[in-house]
């Protein structure tokens, strides 16, 4: 069993940005979210400050900041959208600038990007419209980059991990969710974005990228950040301890540590010229 995108609940027929509690239940510890999630690789950072035509930066979603520190690091000037105000505030406290709005609500007041981001946080938005919005804020040349870390642990302690899910979450959608692995499924994701960047019009040639890079985790790091992942953040408390003393049950039988690999995906496109 694989680490697959995240979804809301199984019983809501919602899509992703439609599920608006789940979408703005990060911030709930919003301090672990940003001390376990993973970062993003050096080389997808460079690809997408070399390919845009300047430094001013909007990263939709920001969260806590996390790909936003990676782009300042790089010479970037960041702004961020961020709908939770949790999130937002702590990032705010590392130096960023930020917003709070949904992105199909912000108001842009005029002002152009050299680049439109998002990490881990695209699917959140809806595809058509926040297109429309970033083909709008974009300067001609500008380029759109949303991106996701899939990550997938080795094949027994993935398959270890799904009987977990389905002993103590058999609803949840990782349960019921196939074998595939998670960057296919994470491409699903990118497959959406690209057709709301046709529907919406405004960008050129429609491009995927991929970074694959790996991770080591003991049982300690990957408990710590099970619980900032959208299915769990609503938990009941004592359900989550249930699924977090099972998983470190599988870490501890395989050692108690793992290298669990990761594939970044990028859907990418450059605003074609015009105002």
């Amino acid at each position: 069993m694989t680490t697959h995108p995240p979804a809301g609940p199984s019983t809501s027929g919602l899509e992703p940005h439609e599920a608006r509690q789940v979408a703005e239940s990060f911030g709930v510890d919003a301090e672990r979210y940003d001390r376990t999630r993973p970062r993003y690789p050096d080389a997808m950072v460079a690809a997408i400050v070399a390919t845009s035509p300047g430094p001013s930066f909007l990263d939709v979603g920001i969260g806590t900041g996390i790909a936003a520190r990676q782009f300042q690091q790089a010479g970037c000037t960041v702004l961020g959208v961020e709908p939770d105000e949790r999130m937002a505030d702590f990032a705010r406290r590392t130096g960023i600038e930020v917003e709070v709005s949904t992105f199909e609500a912000w108001d842009p007041r005029d002002r152009r990007f050299d680049a439109v981001v998002a990490g881990q946080a695209w699917h959140w938005v809806d595809p058509i419209a926040g297109a429309a919005r970033a083909a709008a804020v974009l300067r001609p040349g500008g380029r759109l980059a949303v991106f996701w870390n899939a990550s997938e642990p080795p094949r027994a302690l993935s398959e270890a991990f799904g009987e977990v899910y389905r002993r103590v979450l058999p609803d949840s959608p990782i349960a019921a969710q196939p074998a595939t692995s998670a960057a296919q499924g994470y491409t699903s994701l990118g497959e959406k974005a690209t057709d709301g960047l046709r529907q919406a019009g405004g960008f050129g040639e429609l491009e995927q990228w991929q970074f694959t890079w790996r991770q080591s985790y003991t049982r300690d790091e990957w408990l710590a950040q099970l619980p900032t992942s959208g299915l769990l953040t609503r938990l009941p408390a004592d359900v989550l301890e249930q699924l977090l003393t099972g998983i470190g049950a599988a870490i501890d039988a395989v050692g108690g540590s793992f290298v669990n690999h990761f594939t970044t995906v990028v859907t990418t496109a450059v605003r074609e010229g015009g105002e």
